[in-house]
């Protein structure tokens, strides 16, 4: 196993664009089952130290749903995901298998709130993120 110390960490993470240092959080995250939320939310603070008036919070446009348990129709719950997703059987199986997961992203609330209600509805239990 190959031994990387936390300054290299921090050098790679510093030459990373901001797309691909999103890209990674997103997937710690999702690895995880953290939220990186609040370190964001303190991110933006420094700004409004230095006497300038905090920028107002933006309100969440993009929406996530994330199934985290199947139930005991775990068929249905694969085959509504098939729906969803267009994903293959053998790919929504490993989904609906592998929870936490996310079943579809960056999509609005209002479709998010649909995909979870059909999920629901589908016997899997789903959190809107």
């Amino acid at each position: 196993m190959v031994q990387i110390s936390k300054e290299d960490v921090i050098s790679f993470i510093e030459n990373m664009t901001v797309l691909e240092l999103s890209e990674l959080v997103k997937e710690l995250e999702e690895k995880f089952g953290v939220s990186a939320a609040a370190p964001m939310a303190f991110a933006a603070m420094p700004g409004a130290m230095g006497g300038a008036e905090a920028a107002p919070v933006e309100e969440q446009t993009e929406f996530a749903v994330v199934i985290t348990a199947f139930g005991e129709k775990k068929i249905n719950v694969i085959k509504e995901v098939r729906a969803i997703t267009n994903l293959g059987l053998k790919e929504a199986k490993e989904l609906v298998e592998g929870v936490p997961g996310t079943v579809k992203e960056g999509i609005p609330k209002e479709e998010a709130e649909e995909i979870a209600k059909k999920l629901t509805e589908a016997g899997a239990t789903v959190e809107i993120k």
